[in-house]
């Protein structure tokens, strides 16, 4: 995980403020924590805002909250303590570097010491002893010196020294591992510990910290020791750490560091059964303190038998989810597990009343299965000036939002289910237009504009996908008024001119490419999209179609030639074949609109590209000899005497030894047929 800031020690500067001699205690930063190794961190990766999470929640009627706020004070009590001594640490390990430490009776002012070398001798001394009579002080001492060999990386020790060293440290913190896990330097030493140990010696650090966890999980310091146990622990382990923290999942979600902590538990350590228990505590004290009763029922389940249930499950989920929003964690996974617990039973008063929540945070929601879920399920139930406010607040995220692998379903929704087409292209289409060459050779990110060409086309969106997508295509009849297809007519008639001005100004980049290379044929072949387009974007279409004959110029023999890439053959081909194919049928279906494809596009290819001097080469080219037979069937048909004559003098010279050209094999069948 992540090192996370710690709260600077303002109490221990301001009790030291009060002295009448000034301190260079007083004066010293105090030590941020760090980890000893980097540790996956969800909430990193999320990008979530790195405010201060305090311990004031929402308030709620069921029977954990009755007693939180007690609790919290105490929390934080405890907290200041630990501040406190950690400072203390922090202070006496800055007087050693320093090798000095302010006694009674001396002046110390910034810029001048009145210490000579002997009295820093002397403060060295009163400052080890001073260690060594702390509780475990002589241990912590020795533990430290075998740290300092344990975590060497730069040569590493051998396995055999390590395992020696791992052991001594552990027979010498074992009697008082819960004294030095809240310390920031010990608690790196147990760290350490648990990365280099077996799987049982860790077990047993496990069970040596039980009761420890929940104030492991608010320290400034041991959160990143109980990191360290939850990624090198086993199953049972983690298991033990969850059922310590559990019921205390909602008081962690509002505390600076606890929230943290439970994050990076549910997105990286707990198992499916485990998040949904997380999930379920949520929900109120009854289904945390009963855990094993509830444990196989859904929301859904719970809500249909009693209104008075759905009612208290919903206060609950909104009151940690309005407060978890207000402390700045709204990207957190856990809480976009929760509002799509909440907007499942919401009302569609409630469900106004949510937007509100959120405000303009709907961009932090994307990036997770669950936030988008629950993204689209608001676009899909909102009224038109609701969509507005969401629309308003996605459009300045329009790159990453496309481009995400849950985000483009949000944005695909948007398309469906928005009345508005004209805002929906002036907030998306100025956002895309200069990045649109890369969206659209993206796995994700050219879904939606697919989806404007051809709508839910099962060759781009896949069942379950679709499956998704209708899901909210049904939730949106009751606020949506536009027909369904007219949406998407007018979405198309919008975007159109721009797919065929970014097609011209990066075809380059876009060829080269496999999916771009599947824009480009969707965009050029196809009537509906044709039918859209002015005067003018015609002639831009036609400028396409001849960019891609001349992009085909050049020696076949050369390896960098298109002609060896298998995507471009294809866009080739069914420029050629002018039309789309239809793998059912087994058949072309030709178009009825576009203009210079088909028999058009073959002759100027032909013409442009091939002639008697370099036809054999393509034909015994197994990359490019299918292509000489989708010229050869679309010329035939219109008599192209040129062609015919050229194919005729090289027929005799075509190989017949190798059957690994297929299509050469293919044009003799055909023409053997013909005659």
């Amino acid at each position: 995980m992540a090192p996370l800031t710690a709260k600077k020690n303002g109490k221990k500067h301001a009790l030291n403020a009060k002295d009448s001699k000034v301190s260079k205690k007083a004066k010293a930063t105090p030590v941020e924590p760090s980890s000893e190794e980097e540790i996956p961190s969800s909430s990193e990766d999320e990008n979530v805002l790195d405010g201060a999470l305090s311990s004031d929640g929402s308030e709620s009627e069921d029977e954990l909250d009755q007693s939180s706020e007690q609790d919290e004070v105490d929390s934080e009590s405890d907290g200041d303590q630990d501040e406190l001594d950690e400072s203390d640490e922090s202070d006496d390990e800055q007087d050693e570097v320093d090798g000095s430490g302010d006694e009674p009776g001396e002046t110390s002012k910034e810029g001048a010491s009145t210490n000579g070398p002997g009295q820093h001798a002397e403060q060295r001394k009163l400052l080890k002893e001073r260690k060594m009579q702390r509780k475990s002080g002589a241990e912590v001492q020795q533990i430290k010196s075998l740290w300092e060999r344990l975590r060497v990386n730069n040569p590493p020790p051998p396995k055999e020294v390590r395992d020696k060293l791992a052991n001594e440290v552990w027979e010498l913190s074992k009697d008082c591992i819960s004294d030095l896990v809240m310390k920031h330097d010990a608690s790196r030493v147990v760290q350490t510990l648990v990365k280099y140990s077996s799987k049982e010696r860790r077990d047993q650090v496990v069970n040596a910290l039980k009761g420890k966890y929940y104030v492991l999980a608010t320290s400034s310091y041991g959160k990143y020791l109980l990191i360290k146990l939850l990624h090198y622990g086993s199953k049972q382990s983690r298991q033990v750490i969850i059922d310590e923290l559990h019921g205390s999942l909602r008081k962690l979600m509002r505390h600076r560091e606890g929230a943290y902590v439970v994050e990076d538990l549910y997105v990286l350590y707990a198992s499916h059964d485990q998040r949904q228990q997380m999930i379920r505590e949520f929900w109120g004290a009854e289904y945390a303190v009963f855990r094993d009763a509830h444990k196989d029922l859904t929301l859904e389940q719970v809500c249909e038998t009693s209104a008075e249930k759905k009612n208290i499950i919903s206060k609950n989920l909104i009151g940690t989810i309005s407060a978890s929003v207000e402390k700045g964690s709204s990207g957190f996974q856990i809480l976009h597990a929760a509002m799509r617990e909440y907007v499942k039973i919401a009302s569609d008063k409630e469900i106004s009343e949510f937007i509100e929540v959120l405000e303009d945070k709907y961009a932090e929601l994307v990036h997770t299965p669950e936030g988008a879920e629950v993204a689209c399920t608001l676009i899909a139930k909102a009224t038109a000036k609701e969509r507005k406010t969401i629309i308003k607040n996605l459009k300045d995220h329009a790159d990453n939002l496309i481009r995400n692998e849950y985000g483009n379903t949000v944005f695909t929704t948007a398309l469906i289910c928005v009345d508005d087409t004209v805002m929906m292209f002036k907030s998306f289409g100025p956002a895309v237009k200069d990045n649109l060459h890369n969206i659209v050779v993206d796995k994700f990110g050219r879904r939606p504009f697919l989806y404007i060409i051809l709508g839910l086309d099962g060759k781009y969106f896949s069942p379950l996908v679709k499956k998704e997508i209708q899901k909210y295509v049904e939730l949106s009849k009751n606020t949506s008024k536009k027909p369904f297809e007219q949406r998407r007519k007018e979405l198309l008639g919008k975007f159109a001119p721009l797919y065929l001005s970014t097609i011209v100004k990066s075809y380059d980049s876009i060829l080269e490419e496999t999916l771009g290379c599947q824009f480009v044929n969707e965009v050029l072949v196809n009537d509906e999209l044709y039918e859209q387009l002015s005067e003018k974007d015609k002639q831009t279409h036609q400028e396409i179609v001849d960019t891609i004959v001349t992009y085909f110029k050049g020696d076949i023999s050369e390896e960098s030639h298109p002609i060896h890439r298998p995507f471009s053959v294809r866009l080739l081909k069914s420029l050629i074949q002018g039309g789309k194919w239809n793998a059912k049928e087994k058949t072309v279906e030709p178009l009825q609109s576009v203009k210079g494809l088909g028999p058009d596009f073959a002759q100027k290819f032909y013409e442009d590209i091939i002639d008697e001097t370099n036809l054999l080469d393509w034909i015994n080219n197994a990359d490019s000899s299918f292509t000489i037979v989708a010229l050869y069937e679309a010329l035939s048909n219109v008599g192209n005497k040129k062609f015919t004559k050229d194919l005729k003098k090289v027929s005799k010279k075509i190989d017949r030894d190798n059957t690994a050209n297929k299509g050469a094999l293919l044009l003799r069948k055909l023409m053997d047929a013909k005659k």
